[in-house]
C-alpha cells in the first residue's frame, strides 16, 4: 500500500511539473535554442549543487533537532519529497519527508519542524546575500525591492534559538503533540546557514552560466546572478498558493534582471532557469532514491570478501 501511495505522489508530482513545462513551451525551446550545450551543462551541475546545499541545510537542523540521518538515506527523503512543491499547495512536501522520515525513526513532528524551519532559513539567508551582492554589482536595482529588505531584522530573531524554541514549544502545545526532545542550538542554526549561503551562490552560478550566453559576462555579472536568483527566489518562497512559486519567481526574475536585458531576453533566460531546476530535481531524486536502494539492497553480499 505505501509502494502505491508513493507511487502515486511522484505521478502527480511529475505529472505537474510536466504542466508547468508545456504552458511555456514555444517561450522555452526559444530560450535552450540560444544555449550552448557547455553553458546548459555548467548550469545543471551548479543546480544540483545548490540542491545538495539545500538538502544540507534540511539535514543541519535535522541532526541539531535530534534526529541525525546519514547522508544517503537524508537525500532519498529530502530530494523525494521535495518533488511535491510541483502539486499546488505547499504541504505536500513535508507530508511526504514526514513519511519516509519516519520509516527512519525520524518523528513526524521532528521532521515538519525541520522543514518549517528550513524556509526563514533560505528566506533569511537569501534577503542577506541578494542585498549584498546587488549592491555591490549594481546597486541601483536594489531600490524597487528595498520593502522586502525590512523583513531581515525580523528574520535574525528568527534566528536565535531561544526565540525559535519558544515559537516551537508554543505551536506542539497548541497542536497537542509532545514537545521536541532537544531545543535548536546557536551551533546548528549557523551551520544550517552556512550551507543555505552556498546553496544560493551555486543557484547564482546556474543563473550566471545561462545568464552569459544572453549577453552579460565576468565577475560583475556573477555576483548580479547571485543577487538576481536569490532575490527572485525569495519572492517565490512567499508565494505558498502555487507549485514551486510557478510563475511568481520567473515573473520577479524578468523585472530583477531588467537593468542587464531587454524584456524578451530576460523572459527566455528566467524560462531557461526553470527548466533546468525542474531538470536538476528530478536528476537530484532519482539518484538518491538509486542510491538508498543500493544501500539497502539485501541481494547485495554485505561482505563480498567472506566465502559463502
Amino acid at each position: 500500500m505505501k509502494r502505491l501511495v508513493r507511487i502515486a505522489f511522484l505521478a502527480v508530482a511529475l505529472g505537474f511539473g510536466a504542466w508547468v513545462v508545456a504552458r511555456q513551451w514555444e517561450e522555452i525551446r526559444a530560450g535552450f535554442a540560444r544555449l550552448s550545450w557547455q553553458s546548459l551543462v555548467l548550469s545543471l551541475v551548479a543546480v544540483v549543487a545548490a540542491l545538495c546545499s539545500g538538502m544540507m541545510t534540511w539535514r543541519a537542523l535535522l541532526a541539531d533537532l535530534g534526529s541525525p540521518l546519514p547522508f544517503r538515506p537524508a537525500a532519498k527523503v529530502f530530494f523525494v519529497g521535495q518533488l511535491g512543491k510541483y502539486i499546488p499547495g505547499s504541504l505536500w512536501p513535508v507530508l511526504a519527508q514526514m513519511e519516509m522520515g519516519r520509516e527512519l525513526g525520524v518523528p513526524r513532528s521532528r521532521s515538519a519542524a525541520a522543514f518549517f524551519l528550513t524556509m526563514p532559513v533560505q528566506l533569511g539567508s537569501g534577503l542577506m546575500i541578494s542585498g549584498v551582492t546587488l549592491l555591490t554589482a549594481l546597486p541601483g536595482s536594489v531600490a524597487p525591492y528595498a520593502w522586502v529588505f525590512l523583513l531581515i531584522p525580523l528574520l535574525a530573531v528568527v534566528f536565535e534559538p531561544r526565540v525559535i524554541n519558544a515559537v516551537l514549544g508554543f505551536g506542539l502545545r497548541k497542536l497537542k503533540r509532545e514537545p521536541l526532545e532537544r531545543p535548536l542550538t546557536r551551533r546548528g542554526m549557523l551551520t544550517a546557514l552556512g550551507w543555505a549561503l552556498l546553496g544560493w551562490t551555486a543557484y547564482g552560478l546556474h543563473l550566471a552560466a545561462v545568464l552569459h550566453e544572453f549577453g552579460p559576462s565576468g565577475v560583475s555579472a556573477v555576483v548580479f546572478s547571485i543577487g538576481a536568483f536569490a532575490l527572485s527566489w525569495c519572492l517565490g518562497i512567499m508565494t505558498f498558493v502555487v507549485p514551486a512559486g510557478a510563475g511568481v519567481r520567473e515573473a520577479a526574475m524578468v523585472v530583477v534582471l531588467a537593468p542587464v536585458l531587454d524584456r524578451g531576453s530576460a523572459i527566455a533566460v528566467a524560462l531557461c532557469s526553470r527548466i533546468v531546476i525542474i531538470l536538476g530535481d528530478l536528476v537530484c531524486a532519482g539518484a538518491a532514491g538509486l542510491a538508498a536502494r543500493r544501500a539497502v539492497d539485501p541481494r547485495r553480499d554485505p561482505d563480498p570478501g567472506k566465502a559463502v
